[in-house]
């Protein structure tokens, strides 16, 4: 019987290496299900709405100039897209009441119901794409990223 070899040990700028060259690839993958999936609902959105509608969904009763920063946007497109999602009747825009110069935006029920939708048929997508994996490599797969999710959860500022 041989011994089981030892992997090479991995450095941290190793990981990091191909983390930078492996996550591009799968937000590409999930942004092109999104956008796909989409389509399908009787009212269509752009990539950054869904952003914006999950960051919503994180973030009840955000700002404007939040949604523009969790975009990377400037206020003024970010408030052009909530005016759309506004018109969609995905998106409720509401004067703050403690400063009138500030608006609160929520998801609406619908805005939660197409969220939900794209969610579900993006998950169900990755899912078959997973489906021929060994139960070993998809355990792997979950295992490393809770560890990646807690790794980075303790460094994000909130």
């Amino acid at each position: 019987m041989s011994p089981k070899k030892l992997a090479p040990e991995v450095t941290p700028e190793q990981c990091a290496a191909k983390m930078m060259e492996t996550i591009p690839i799968i937000i590409k993958f999930f942004r092109t299900e999104m956008r796909r999936n989409a389509s399908f609902l009787p009212e269509s959105l752009s990539v950054p709405q869904f952003r914006a509608l999950a960051f919503l969904d994180r973030h009840p009763s955000a700002s404007l100039s939040q949604v523009a920063e969790h975009l990377g946007v400037t206020r003024a497109t970010a408030s052009t897209l909530t005016d759309r999602l506004v018109q969609k009747k995905l998106v409720s825009r509401v004067e703050n009441p403690l400063e009138r110069r500030h608006v609160v935006l929520n998801l609406t029920d619908t805005g939660k119901y197409h969220l939900q939708q794209i969610r579900s048929l993006t998950s169900a997508r990755i899912a078959t794409v997973l489906t021929n994996l060994p139960e070993e490599q998809m355990r792997s797969v979950v295992e490393g990223l809770t560890v990646l999710s807690n790794t980075f959860e303790q460094v994000m500022p909130e």
